[in-house]
């Protein structure tokens, strides 16, 4: 198993010494999106690791393609002037190259390097060094996925701002052509290389060695750059909050929450696809939900509403307790809905251990030493019997590859430790923020795997018993600190919000 999992002196882990993956392949090939992809994977293992993007630099110093001389993304003869500029750009680059390198481990350089004498240059400069080099191309046949990557990437950049979609289209099928005249395919066994069609679908491998390398191949062998949502939620409120022994189910609140995250789920959702020209009826939204009541039962809504659901409990039929909150209005019933309801054992809430049940108080009063020294370090710190962040980390590994494949809508309905793990290797936060991501009761939190990283929004649906709290169900559970860690941690980090969804700090229950 892999998580962040230790520090050394130089910051280099698994006795890999440093690594240069040297992207290769034609424009619009999903380059950016693997190389993107591969930094957050090494960054939650602990490796140090940094993507330097020739075209992100170029545009940073030099501006966009309407500054450029024409012929400046040609590869024929270049007037004078144009080949000026491009060693300015790519002597900036492996500048940058060097200096992450001073203290880093793995550098991704993100660029076409089209030409075996280009890329083999830069190799043999770091390879001198004792830097191990790899050959990253990513190859591609599917149309309709280099089409799609030019219009959801390439037309979106600064290049081509203020011009019309179709046109901007048409000019970097000019550029692809041109480049195409002198491209030559990673053949080559000079260096190790790694070989991708069609972001995943084929990997050829040659000549890699050691286990870092061995996961960067394993990851690549896992990813995709197909367009999809993914969601977290909080399960329900329980009958029984602050008892992780206690699998209880649902309260009447907690039904009531189901209820209404399934509402606001589907009009979400059909509102997202329905501006990108897609029926929610065609694509399945796929729910992950743990093992634990509160957690799978909260996806009963979505059940109910399928094809498949029968109006006759069964022995997996969660318990009669609220299920006059799903009862069915009169009328026309609308579409089936298209759901697959998967529970996941990994998925389950981190285990407190000795401290379950106790309040922050209490836990300082009866271990005072592990209590200083979890405030000192709550992701690696693992109170007796207990497990750490880090422990979870490594518990949901498979749940992280199994992120990485999942070509479908994803609902995540799950718990608060769970869900900070899981947001904190999308969005790239380092391992150290992770007990102190907020997540709250009634928050939606949309995130959409983008080339260049991830866009996330956080949206409001929930105001009920279990997030701000009543005359019966207290909106802090003080019984379950150890779940909730981010009520008490300083410098916390809440996704980033879309500005009219509203979000109560300090409330997750």
């Amino acid at each position: 198993m892999v998580a962040p999992l230790y520090v050394t002196d130089s910051g280099l882990l698994f006795h890999a010494g440093k690594i240069l993956v040297i992207t290769v392949g034609l424009p619009a090939r999903g380059k950016t999106h693997i190389s993107r992809a591969l930094e957050r994977y090494l960054r939650w293992m602990g490796v140090k690791t940094h993507v330097v993007s020739l075209g992100d630099y170029r545009r940073k110093t030099l501006g966009g393609a309407q500054k450029l001389p024409p012929d400046y993304f040609t590869l024929g003869d270049k007037s004078p002037e144009t080949i000026e500029l491009r060693k300015k750009v790519s002597a900036g680059c492996e500048k940058l190259i060097w200096d992450f390198f001073e203290n880093g481990q793995v550098v991704i350089y993100d660029a076409n390097n089209g030409t075996r004498a280009a890329r083999h240059a830069v190799a043999e400069k770091f390879a001198k060094e004792d830097i191990h080099v790899i050959m990253l191309e990513s190859m591609c046949d599917n149309n309709e996925i280099i089409e799609a990557n030019i219009r959801s990437v390439k037309i979106s950049s600064p290049d081509y701002r203020d011009w019309d979609p179709d046109q901007a289209v048409k000019d970097y099928y000019r550029r692809i052509e041109d480049h195409e005249k002198y491209y030559e395919p990673v053949e080559e066994k000079t260096w190790p290389y790694i070989r991708i069609l069609n972001v995943g679908e084929k990997i050829m491998v040659n000549n890699l060695k050691g286990y870092l390398q061995s996961r960067i191949v394993f990851f690549l062998m896992n990813i995709h750059n197909r367009y999809r949502t993914i969601y977290f939620a909080r399960s329900g409120q329980s009958l029984i909050e602050h008892s992780y022994k206690a699998d209880s189910d649902l309260s009447p609140a907690g039904w009531e929450y189901a209820e209404k995250l399934k509402e606001f789920v589907l009009e979400r959702r059909a509102k997202s696809l329905e501006q990108r020209g897609l029926n929610p009826q065609d694509r399945r939204l796929v729910i992950w939900t743990s093992t634990r009541r509160r957690s799978h039962h909260t996806a009963w809504p979505f059940l109910q509403s399928t094809s498949s659901a029968s109006s006759t409990p069964t022995s997996s039929t969660p318990s009669i307790v609220g299920l006059t909150a799903l009862n069915e209005e009169p009328g026309p019933k609308p579409p089936p809905l298209n759901v697959k309801v998967i529970e996941k054992q990994q998925m389950s809430e981190i285990n407190p251990g000795i401290w379950d049940g106790l309040t922050p108080d209490q836990a300082r009063k009866y271990y005072p030493q592990d209590w200083q020294r979890f405030v000192k370090d709550p992701y690696s710190f693992r109170a007796p019997r207990a497990e750490s962040y880090h422990d979870l980390s490594v518990r949901l590994e498979p749940v992280l590859i199994e992120l990485e494949r999942e070509q479908e809508d994803l609902l995540i309905i799950g718990h608060a430790s769970v869900i900070r793990c899981l947001l904190a290797y999308l969005i790239g936060l380092p391992a150290s923020e992770i007990p102190a991501i907020e997540v709250a009761r009634g928050d939606l939190m949309e995130v959409v795997p983008a080339s260049y990283g991830v866009h996330t929004q956080n949206f409001h649906f929930w105001d009920g018993p279990g997030r701000h709290g009543d005359s019966n169900y207290s909106g802090k559970d003080e019984n379950n600190f150890y779940e909730n860690y981010a009520e008490d941690t300083k410098g916390k980090k809440a996704a980033p919000q879309e500005p009219e969804a509203s979000i109560s700090a300090l409330e997750a229950a």
